[in-house]
């Protein structure tokens, strides 16, 4: 399998995993910058540092569910976004996720399939 349809198969299990981490147990998840709170599946997976960012793409400090007005009608709501992330994991873990979204980073396919094989485990823990 090429790495862009390895990345788009991380992509989808990541966010499902993201969206699962913080639904509550009736299947419903609160979107991190405005609060309404949906379904899970009707719910997208917001970066606070872009997506184009592969460094940062798929770390979990990075992303939060987010509602599809916020993440893709507001760009994000990237000041919201970095100020509750701040309180909720300290100003020096998101100076942390801003340097590390400016490196570069090339992933093997292993790599890739790595992090697929793990999100998946994880998403079945959390939806059984």
């Amino acid at each position: 399998m090429s790495k862009k349809k390895l990345s788009k198969k991380l992509d989808v299990i990541f966010s499902k995993y993201i969206r699962w981490y913080y639904a509550d147990y009736t299947g419903y998840v609160e979107c991190y910058t405005c609060g309404i709170q949906k379904p899970v599946k009707e719910m997208q997976c917001g970066h606070f540092q872009s997506r184009r960012h592969y460094a940062t793409r798929w770390q979990e400090n990075n992303c939060r569910p987010q509602c599809v007005k916020c993440n893709m009608f507001e760009q994000g709501q990237q000041f919201e976004f970095g100020q509750k992330l701040i309180s909720d994991i300290g100003e020096e873990k998101v100076n942390e996720i801003i340097q590390l979204s400016r490196t570069s980073v090339k992933m093997s396919e292993q790599e890739y399939k790595t992090l697929i094989n793990y999100y998946n485990l994880k998403l079945k823990e959390l939806t059984i």
